[in-house]
């Protein structure tokens, strides 16, 4: 059985709320993970962020790279309008 995807997000993030509100809007069902909340989920985070090409262009653009949906398959998607070509 499929595990929910993991959202990465911090709540100061300018996109966060129009991701979660995608989300909703699609009836995606994820697994929020605020990485500001706590030390572990931040080191959670940090550590697909530097293994993962997905986020290659964030880092070089000087983002952090969130919001990120990351599915089993180790697909991630951390833009809007990829998540709505996907699925709907």
């Amino acid at each position: 059985m499929k595990t929910k995807p993991i959202l990465f997000f911090a709540d100061l993030c300018p996109d966060t709320q129009p991701f979660v509100e995608q989300l909703q809007q699609l009836n995606l069902e994820y697994e929020p993970v605020n990485i500001f909340e706590s030390m572990a989920n931040f080191k959670r985070f940090l550590k697909l962020r530097d293994n993962h090409s997905a986020f290659d262009q964030a880092k070089q653009r000087g983002y952090i790279g969130i919001p990120a949906l990351v599915f089993d398959d180790e697909k991630v998607i951390l833009d809007r309008d990829e998540l709505q070509t996907i699925f709907s």
